[in-house]
């Protein structure tokens, strides 16, 4: 019987486009020398579209390379511009938000190599909603040859397939060593490469508003390694993207799409590794697939955390929430969450950052998009997809898990193709191989009370589409009481309200194009010849803060007017004043007229505060589970102590500040005029932060785990 087609232009797919090659290229060793050997050979145009970019990253970690090109990124694509003066380049890097900003490369287009090179353009994109990011990760070169999965041109993504523990190879342009590292990559070559570039084109367009040409026609250009063998060739590779509404465009939700086609459509075996699993539609596929009797095994690749503390309070939490829900329903136990597991990491882990999908032996999948709600309707995404319809190609999909298997499991591809094909059986394979010191262990997902309680619905942190003000409103006020008991209590309704529409009028009016930095900046500056200066700040602070005007936005206006260091003390004194007067506020309303009117959400957070005290109060600065201005009143109706409320948010408010402030001068004064004092000050307050930083990680971690 012949099995339909699952990629289908138009419904879950953008275009399905003809390959001439195309190669799977697995963890960095065998990314970035590809990526160095393909722009060599460019004589156009190259694309880079990217979630992070750092210059400094070494393309190249070994003596193979005979070209004489520079291995760092930066100095190798200035190189190559040098010898090719008909070359473009294009950079399109994600307008990144400020959480990353320590983890992340400031300014690289003034580093020396770059600042004279006409034709390197480089641009931030932040043309998306506010709290989606640029997700895709795709390079194009003559619109000849294109790759697109998982990998950024990071400076912590680099590593070999061994993922040894002491490889000293392993190490970023800080000279900071890092964890073991397993990503994917497709290298497709012909017209998918050609419909990938007008992909980057139209990015570009949406970013700058400038129409770029195509490359040159009859441009004989053949940018593929010659030392890459290919895993397929003539054939059709489907490209699916997620793209937000955002302005006059449609959102597109093809990643999506294709994950409910080809997981209805699985019968013996659906195998995914992903950064993240927290996808709420995902996890629902999934559970009524393990409710078939007849249904098909379910293996689920993941790291044992995610990145940074921070993703492990929310990201972790979350998916801990969704494999119960998968645990729950696998009542003929046909699933299993497993990590790769090496004895001698010890207590390091390798970081699973792959997307992919293995259907069967029939459906591929590389891409950018994680088991994540915000990577099917939020983010920015673009995943590549091959279907195999001859026994061939269904022994190439075959051989590229036994690859991915090989590598987790300490075994050969022919060990690992003899156990399946005796068995057929991935899950006891699994099962079998438990107890070894390399191999895929069952990932224990499970996260204290604490941080499961404290964190709130995925539609908060892990959001699928744009929130618009009215949802949010809908997010923290509960529409469960009768219209009577909304009279009743009028005051909480009323101050919450205020309290929204500000928010709103804040960040989606005509207001805040013209609320900006710069105009901020002279305002302030014609404060400062006044006289009770800082009285003036602190007052116009706090009252901002209390009405839910931007505080990040003071902040970096404080900073710019008045330095790190008093910038830095007027922004906490101010914060601390409107968050008490919030706090007063709310102490006045009461906490039976919060707990009564909030809805579940503010009265578990109202209660966790008068709980846990200080802790909580750090966690919620941290962690932003409601507006500033709502925690204010929430915490003040839930009888937390004043002092411990000041305390936890001073501790939980100062990290942030400070590495605003920081930054914000420190951006400022390197471009005017740098100086070893700034450069001081600078090393100083970074220095601070990360102590601060690491103790906070400490303090929440012991509690969480308590």
């Amino acid at each position: 019987m012949t099995q339909s087609t699952i990629l289908n232009a138009g419904k879950n797919c953008w275009q399905k486009k003809h390959a001439k090659r195309v190669a799977l290229l697995i963890d960095g060793e065998n990314y970035y020398p590809a990526l160095h050997a393909a722009i060599q050979k460019a004589q156009d145009s190259v694309f880079i579209l990217g979630w992070d970019l750092d210059t400094r990253i070494r393309l190249l970690r070994d003596d193979s390379d005979t070209s004489g090109l520079p291995a760092e990124l930066g100095a190798f694509v200035s190189e190559v511009l040098k010898k090719n003066t008909q070359l473009n380049v294009y950079i399109l890097n994600w307008d990144w938000a400020m959480v990353y900003t320590l983890e992340r490369e400031w300014l690289p287009l003034q580093k020396t190599e770059w600042k004279h090179q006409s034709r390197l353009n480089f641009q931030l994109d932040g043309e998306c909603p506010t709290g989606a990011s640029q997700h895709q990760k795709v390079i194009v070169i003559d619109d000849d040859i294109a790759f697109s999965g998982g990998f950024d041109l990071g400076k912590s993504r680099w590593d070999s397939s061994d993922h040894k523990a002491d490889d000293s190879r392993r190490i970023d342009p800080d000279n900071n060593t890092y964890p073991p590292f397993h990503d994917v990559q497709m290298m497709v070559q012909g017209e998918a490469a050609k419909a990938l570039g007008n992909l980057a084109r139209e990015r570009w367009h949406r970013a700058t508003g400038q129409h770029l040409p195509n490359p040159v026609e009859n441009l004989e250009t053949n940018a593929w390694p010659e030392y890459i063998e290919a895993w397929f060739e003539d054939i059709d590779v489907a490209i699916s993207r997620t793209l937000p509404e955002y302005k006059d465009y449609k959102e597109v939700r093809e990643v999506e799409a294709l994950y409910i086609d080809t997981i209805n459509k699985a019968e013996k075996l659906i195998y995914l590794e992903n950064q993240y699993f927290t996808s709420w539609k995902i996890a629902d596929l999934l559970v009524n697939r393990l409710a078939e009797e007849n249904g098909p095994e379910v293996v689920l690749v993941l790291p044992l955390m995610t990145g940074g503390w921070l993703e492990q309070a929310t990201m972790d939490v979350l998916r801990f929430r969704v494999v119960c829900k998968l645990q729950a329903a696998d009542k003929y136990g046909r699933l299993r969450v497993c990590y790769p597991h090496r004895d001698e990491l010890g207590d390091s882990y390798i970081s699973v950052h792959a997307k992919l999908t293995v259907i069967d032996d029939r459906l591929l999948r590389v891409g950018s998009a994680n088991l994540s709600n915000r990577s099917m309707g939020f983010d920015s995404e673009c995943d590549l997809s091959i279907e195999a319809t001859n026994e061939d190609e269904k022994k190439t999909v075959r051989r590229f898990r036994e690859r991915l298997l090989s590598e987790h499991m300490g075994m050969s591809e022919e060990a690992i193709h003899d156990a399946l094909s005796a068995d057929n059986s991935l899950t006891k394979l699994i099962d079998q191989r438990m107890d070894e010191p390399h191999t895929l262990r069952h990932l224990d997902c499970q996260v204290s009370e604490y941080a499961n309680d404290i964190l709130p619905s995925s539609a908060i942190v892990d959001p699928e589409k744009p929130i618009a003000a009215d949802q949010l409103s809908e997010m923290f006020i509960s529409d469960e009481e009768q219209p009577s008991a909304r009279k009743q209590w009028w005051k909480i309704i009323g101050a919450l309200a205020v309290v929204l529409v500000m928010t709103a009028i804040w960040r989606w009016t005509p207001l805040s194009e013209w609320l900006n930095v710069d105009m901020l900046q002279h305002a302030a500056e014609q404060v400062k010849s006044y006289p009770f200066t800082p009285l003036i700040v602190l007052v116009v602070f706090s009252i901002a803060g209390l009405l839910a005007f931007p505080v990040t936005l003071l902040i970096v206006t404080t900073a710019l007017t008045f330095g790190p260091l008093w910038g830095s003390l007027y922004s906490i004194i101010g914060s601390l004043l409107s968050s008490i007067m919030g706090y007063a506020v709310g102490h006045y309303m009461g906490k039976s007229t919060i707990e009564k009117l909030s809805g579940s959400s503010l009265s578990k957070l109202s209660q966790r505060i008068a709980e846990h005290g200080i802790l909580t109060v750090i966690t919620v600065r941290i962690v932003p589970v409601a507006p500033f201005a709502v925690i204010n009143l929430v915490a003040g109706g839930s009888h937390i102590k004043t002092r411990d409320f000041i305390l936890g948010t001073f501790i939980g408010m100062l990290p942030g500040i400070l590495a605003i402030t920081v930054f914000a001068d420190s951006l400022m004064q390197t471009v005017r005029n740098p100086n070893p004092t700034q450069i001081g000050i600078f090393v100083i307050v970074i220095v601070v932060v990360i102590a601060v930083m690491f103790g906070l990680k400490r303090l929440i971690n012991r509690k969480t785990k308590a």
